[in-house]
């Protein structure tokens, strides 16, 4: 990205290295190669232009969808080992591709560091010009001020030292840094000298009297705030995904969990995480009360409508219980992590007993809701009984009632609950990763009631049904309710949120904020005596009111009547102005 001196009025000069202008050995020679040193100038030019940079950003939104559409390693390496069982040819090339690790894959953090070094060099050169700027003068009038974009001239009798005394105190109200004529007088309130360097180029004959006058500098400063704000909220969220690290667990009521690495069913650390030194806080579920639609009009029907939960939480090791709220919208806090409440269901709490009556198996077993009315699926896995191992699938209606296609449940809430389990036998585990709330029956035998058919045990909370082959026997002790927690670990959230407002702040700015520049020259007396006051205005990009701005300043110059009446550029008016012709130079 490149910008002039005084904010990108005008455009910068090529650039000799640039590959559409050749590089010669001086006038009338043949072009040379650019060799080592003006390709890498050529790349780094390339690179760092905001075109360069807008694609990066696109680059990583396309290079993140993968990790959307396929699962990755450090959320669900069950899901990952099944696709690969499932994919065994396609499977183990995406594998080696990285997209069941597409955030922590070379490609993706190589079009990240490009994105990174893009925007930092868009960023620091215009800072070091923006600065530049605003230590400079604004620069001296164009010899040519007819043909600036808003252009008014008007006549007066008064003396040219009080027109540009009145243009200046104009200006000053209106917040332009102002610029001395060629007579010396002080730039603008703080004194900056009249001009030095290039913008002397600029400056008018001696006899010349004219005032310059400059605002807007906060457009720039604002997108430069919107473009530094974006450079930190890209290195946060980096910074956030190296340190950062997310774990879920299910916790049914009555229980409790510590932030360690066993005490989650899932846990995704980032590269940087010490699994070892997480602060070991515990959280106790003492109770959660969710609350449905119970009317029965409209479509809001058996709707959730709040979840909340009592828990009794220990900050450190040592330290005393705290009765602690956990809400869908209010996380408990611990430092820089926070527990967040996602979800809920349904435990049965079920004992299986072997011919015997000994106990194989006793706890309350989460079900996963399936749709809005908690119809819920599980698994029971008693890899104990014998002869053969048992295991059951199952469904859980809260509210059972007969449909056309069989039993369902027809409101969220436990008022007629049905638990429906199909028992099995086998080898449970044939090896790799399975999760807990499925069962894979491709390897097992379904047992079979007296009619030759597979057994279909259906429960309700106290009852006990003996299985099928003197096996022992099922019983539904109750129904627990559980809680879907998340624990998130992300320091950097504050410094992207804030760098995001930041950024969002300096975007409104930039876009808001109108960069003008406006001259006034007093010519020389004319035939009648009156003196030609030429007053023009320049903008940087689209400005609609840049005339506006230009007459109004033109109606406060002293001996500037109503019955004058300005003259524009192009109105069929002789032009009186002393200069010759040229470009304008602003």
């Amino acid at each position: 990205m490149t910008d002039d001196r005084d904010g990108g009025f005008a455009p910068a000069a090529p650039d000799p290295t640039d590959a559409a202008a050749p590089v010669t050995d001086g006038p009338g020679s043949r072009p040379v190669g650019l060799g080592a040193r003006g390709w890498a100038r050529w790349a780094w030019r390339n690179l760092t232009s905001m075109r360069t940079a807008l694609l990066l950003l696109l680059l990583v939104a396309v290079a993140a969808v993968p990790g959307s559409i396929f699962p990755q390693r450090g959320i669900d390496p069950v899901a990952v080992s099944n696709y690969l069982r499932d994919n065994p040819t396609l499977g183990p090339w995406l594998a080696r591709l990285g997209f069941f690790s597409v955030y922590s894959s070379v490609w993706f953090s190589a079009i990240y560091l490009l994105l990174v070094v893009s925007v930092i060099g868009c960023v620091v050169p215009r800072t070091r010009l923006h600065l530049r700027a605003l230590r400079s003068a604004p620069p001296a009038a164009p010899s040519r001020l007819r043909r600036l974009p808003a252009y008014t001239r008007v006549e007066t009798d008064a003396d040219p030292d009080d027109v540009l005394a009145a243009a200046r105190a104009a200006l000053r109200r209106s917040r332009y840094r102002v610029r001395a004529d060629p007579a010396g007088t002080p730039a603008d309130p703080a004194g900056t000298p009249a001009d030095t360097g290039a913008a002397a180029a600029n400056t008018a004959s001696p006899r010349d009297r004219s005032v310059a006058g400059e605002t807007g500098y906060l457009r720039e400063t604002g997108n430069l705030l919107f473009h530094a704000g974006i450079l930190v909220v890209i290195v946060a969220l980096a910074w956030g995904y190296l340190v950062g690290w997310k774990a879920d667990r299910i916790v049914p009521v009555g229980q409790s969990f510590t932030n360690t690495v066993s005490g989650y069913d899932t846990f995704a650390p980032g590269p940087w995480v010490d699994a070892d030194d997480l602060v070991p806080f515990t959280v106790h579920l003492d109770r959660l009360d969710v609350r449905f639609e119970e009317s029965d009009q409209g479509a809001q029907f058996g709707a959730a409508r709040d979840f909340r939960a009592d828990t009794t939480v220990t900050p450190y090791p040592g330290a005393a219980p705290e009765q602690r709220d956990l809400r869908v919208n209010g996380p408990l806090t611990f430092g820089d992590a926070s527990v967040y409440l996602l979800g809920n269901g349904y435990a049965p709490r079920l004992t299986v007993r072997d011919a015997a009556g000994a106990v194989l198996y006793e706890q309350a077993t989460p079900f996963l809701p399936q749709d809005g009315v908690y119809t819920s699926a599980g698994a029971v896995k008693v890899p104990g009984a014998r002869p053969e191992q048992l295991g059951f699938t199952g469904v859980l209606l809260p509210t059972a009632a007969q449909g056309p296609n069989g039993p369902e449940s027809v409101f969220p809430d436990l008022r007629d609950p049905v638990l429906i389990l199909n028992p099995y036998v086998g080898e449970l585990f044939a090896g790799g990763a399975e999760s807990v709330y499925t069962l894979d029956t491709s390897g097992l035998t379904a047992l079979t009631g007296a009619d030759g058919k597979a057994a279909r045990l259906e429960l309700r909370p106290g009852q006990t049904v003996a299985l099928p082959g003197g096996r022992g026997t099922v019983t539904l002790e109750g129904i627990d309710r559980w809680a879907g927690v998340s624990t998130r670990y992300d320091p950097a959230k504050p410094l992207a949120l804030t760098s995001a407002l930041v950024a969002l702040l300096g975007l409104v700015a930039s876009l808001l904020i109108r960069r003008r520049r406006l001259f006034v020259r007093v010519g020389e007396p004319g035939p009648d005596g009156r003196r030609v006051v030429e007053v023009a205005g320049l903008a940087r990009g689209e400005d609609a009111t840049l005339q506006g701005a230009v007459d109004a300043l033109a109606a406060r110059l002293p001996g500037v009547g109503a019955a004058d009446g300005p003259e524009r550029a192009g109105d069929g008016s002789p032009d009186r102005s002393p200069e010759g012709s040229g470009p304008p130079r602003a």
